[in-house]
């Protein structure tokens, strides 16, 4: 039985015609009711006919994620544990920003690229989520705020919860045009950003797609030496090979690339450090997220003092890149970056 909530609008209309005999503006109706007012069962179609819900409910399905726990920072961030249809775990985080509100979603079940600072990793690789399970992450999260804040909504997105979205391209790609499409949750792609770990064929690729969303690169290391330490990946695509792409990755005007840069205490905090940073992205319309790394127990870094992350920063700042700092948000419930690890309630 095929799940409605992974396929994309021009997929649904496909399902229609071949799959219900119906005409094409059903699929309208059905992404209206899947994307825009989040029904739950085909009995909530109410502007369809008995008998083509019942037909529906033989032959389709709308997978839905249940959530398992929420857990409330004293920031006022909140995480959700959510759980799939086959009772895999995943965590998806709401951070509050004055007039903003961001959700980090999780593109997989694990990871399979082994950064050393992040707890993700230590889950290793489980699989990949579909589209249906990466907006329902949304559809979740808008459920849950009706309830506790109807005056928020969620006003950007961003693919940096569980996993490497770029691992998951074709279905990161088939969610972010369902996200966008103007019959369901019409989210503008300006307010989207996918960050990867820097898997250079996948970021060349979705510079040529039709729905390009905020790009951000997780660098974390200015040598090769360093960073094939803390992101092996790198092993694969060294820091030259990845500045090639993202220099050549299509930005609209006013858009710029996100350089995210967590400081490891005594790794990558130095000034040399912060000089070798400057250089490497000067002449890219870029900025840069100094994140100070979040401890956990599953990593022996440490995060370095408050006075080594200002002096970082002033350095890069003083070198002309306009630089960040992202206060730690949420981690005090294991929220943060780099501390999704969808551990069982405590």
């Amino acid at each position: 039985m095929q799940d409605l909530r992974s396929l994309t609008h021009a997929e649904l209309e496909r399902f229609a015609s071949e799959t219900l005999g119906e005409p094409r503006f059903r699929a309208d109706q059905l992404f209206q009711w899947i994307h825009a007012h989040g029904a739950l069962d085909f009995g909530a179609m109410t502007n369809l006919s008995v008998a083509l819900r019942e037909r529906l409910a033989q032959v389709a399905r709308l997978d839905t994620l249940v959530v398992d726990a929420v857990a409330e920072s004293r920031d006022g961030t909140r995480k959700l544990r959510l759980l799939a249809h086959d009772g895999a775990a995943i965590e998806s985080v709401l951070i509050p920003d004055e007039d903003k509100l961001t959700q980090c979603i999780s593109s997989q079940v694990g990871c399979a690229l082994d950064c050393r600072f992040c707890a993700t990793a230590k889950l290793g690789f489980k699989r990949n989520l579909s589209p249906g399970e990466i907006v329902d992450q949304i559809y979740r999260a808008r459920a849950l705020l009706s309830e506790i804040s109807p005056s928020r909504r969620v006003t950007n997105l961003v693919y940096m919860g569980m996993g490497e979205p770029l691992h998951n391209y074709e279905n990161v790609v088939k969610s972010l045009r369902i996200l966008n499409h103007d019959l369901g949750a019409k989210i503008s792609l300006r307010r989207i950003t996918v960050s990867t770990a820097g898997l250079v064929p996948a970021i060349e690729k979705l510079g040529t797609e039709d729905v390009r969303p905020n790009l951000a690169i997780s660098l974390n290391a200015t040598t090769d030496e360093v960073r094939g330490l803390v992101m092996p990946i790198n092993k694969k695509w060294n820091i030259a090979r990845l500045l090639q792409a993202v220099r050549a990755f299509p930005l609209e005007r006013r858009r710029r690339i996100t350089f995210e840069y967590v400081l490891l205490e005594g790794v990558n905090d130095s000034l040399e450090d912060a000089a070798r940073l400057a250089q490497h992205l000067r002449g890219m319309p870029c900025k840069v997220n100094l994140i100070p790394w979040n401890p956990h127990p599953l990593s022996s870094y440490r995060r370095p003092t408050p006075l080594a992350v200002e002096r970082f920063q002033n350095e890069v700042k003083r070198l002309g890149l306009p630089t960040y700092l992202r206060t730690p948000r949420g981690d005090d419930i294991d929220a943060a970056c780099g501390q999704l690890a969808a551990r069982a309630k405590r």
